[in-house]
């Protein structure tokens, strides 16, 4: 009882803080999560392979790993990740395997019918877990943390500030982005145009780990 009595005052206390220093929030959150990057062009994937509908179990895994990751940032923890060179390096190591393999079943992927390529959507376990083993999310995290410290009066408020706005932005551009996917495949008329999309798609998501590793 205590403790949803303490969520329910940070919930009431982020209603204190004035609408113009959120909107600069708002705004970074939302380019931060719109662009192109792993995760949308896996949404991308997802919705033109699946659909939406079993493409949101991974999107809403995307999500709430990025809201807990920037939860965790604002207590500090993810400026100690980045503080330490050789966990990053695991880390990205991590990372950049599972993306590289990832990109590597959808590029070899042919129609949804041809049973080859990924027969099951991405689960919502996995989603989360990609967000966790992503620097690039991480750094984007901690460093809105940073620079919006400033609108909460305490580490508490301001991790349920930051993971409420980084939750709800990823849903909203990953679901649009999946929607995108949706659309595409409705001008895929044969397996060439399946496996055309599937290759860039794949080499898309190949080459969203060349960042991290600068």
């Amino acid at each position: 009882m205590m403790r949803w009595r303490s969520v329910q005052c940070e919930f009431h206390s982020l209603d204190a803080v004035p609408m113009t220093s959120i909107l600069p929030l708002l705004l970074f959150v939302a380019v931060a999560t719109v662009t192109p990057g792993g995760a949308t062009t896996l949404a991308t994937a997802s919705g033109a392979r699946f659909g939406f509908v079993r493409s949101i179990p991974l999107m809403l895994g995307i999500a709430m790993g990025l809201a807990l990751l920037a939860a965790v940032a604002a207590f500090g923890l993810g400026g100690l990740l980045l503080a330490l060179p050789s966990l990053q390096t695991v880390v990205k190591a991590l990372g950049s395997a599972y993306l590289l393999w990832l990109a590597w079943r959808i590029a070899r992927s042919g129609a949804p019918n041809a049973g080859s390529g990924p027969a099951r959507p991405i689960t919502l376990v996995n989603g989360f877990l990609l967000l966790w083993l992503n620097p690039k999310s991480w750094a984007m995290t901690v460093g809105a943390a940073a620079s919006f410290a400033l609108l909460a009066s305490s580490p508490n408020r301001l991790a349920l500030l930051l993971g409420v706005a980084f939750g709800v932005a990823a849903c909203a551009s990953l679901a649009l982005w999946c929607a995108l996917g949706v659309v595409l495949a409705r001008f895929l008329r044969t397996p060439r145009h399946w496996r055309t999309l599937n290759l860039a798609m794949g080499v898309l998501l190949a080459a969203s780990v060349i960042p991290v590793w600068r």
